[in-house]
């Protein structure tokens, strides 16, 4: 199985939506490790929705936490501790496993760890970029950052309004490889995802 492992620059970047067409592309397992807040209508309840295919599995949170914060402190408002050691992935026997971060790769999940605690080696990473103002940096910074821990961006996803500026320097810089780019797209269901999953699917074959 390959594990597909998805983070953001930040947060509001585009990682869900990009999350539901790497799964609907793949046909992969979906695997949210940490929810924090909206436990009603969740990232995995989204990424359920916008997909059309029947073969997915959708495994629940290992952390389901109330409130909408940092992991680390939502976590100890609910009287949780968050250990990447006692995180265990699903077990699953598709041919891929996507998993979703949360926010942005160096958000903590308690008072050592961050979210790249939680990523693997053998993980191919994907890291989705949006457009704002100080975006280059945060690009090349988690790049960086993966690099320094011995992980490496397989692929980025480009998430928002084309900026041809921004994304050339980035693949310029980083070199790593771009997967494609999801448009501001004025809504998104199960047939834009579709869309999106088929355009993509080429490039994340190569992963």
């Amino acid at each position: 199985m390959k594990t597909i492992f998805i983070t953001g620059i930040s947060t509001e970047v585009g990682k869900t939506i990009a999350s539901a067409i790497v799964t609907e592309s793949l046909k992969a397992d979906y695997f949210k490790p940490i929810q924090a807040g909206d436990l009603e209508y969740s990232d995995t309840h989204k990424v359920e929705k916008l997909l059309s295919n029947r073969e997915t599995n959708f495994f629940p949170n290992a952390y389901a936490l109330n409130t909408p914060m940092s992991p680390h402190a939502a976590a100890e408002i609910d009287g949780v501790e968050i250990k990447a050691k006692n995180l265990k992935r699903p077990s699953s026997k598709n041919d891929y496993l996507v998993i979703e971060g949360a926010g942005g790769l160096l958000v903590p999940i308690n008072k050592k760890e961050t979210i790249a605690d939680l990523i693997s080696s053998e993980d191919k990473i994907i890291v989705v970029s949006r457009h704002y103002l100080g975006s280059i940096n945060h690009t090349l910074l988690t790049i960086e950052s993966l690099k320094n821990r011995g992980l490496s961006c397989a692929g980025i996803i480009f998430s928002g309004k084309e900026n041809p500026s921004t994304e050339s320097i980035i693949k310029q810089i980083t070199q790593v490889p771009i997967i494609g780019r999801i448009d501001e797209e004025p809504y998104f269901d199960e047939n834009v995802v579709k869309e999106y999953a088929d355009k993509f699917r080429e490039n994340l074959k190569k992963l």
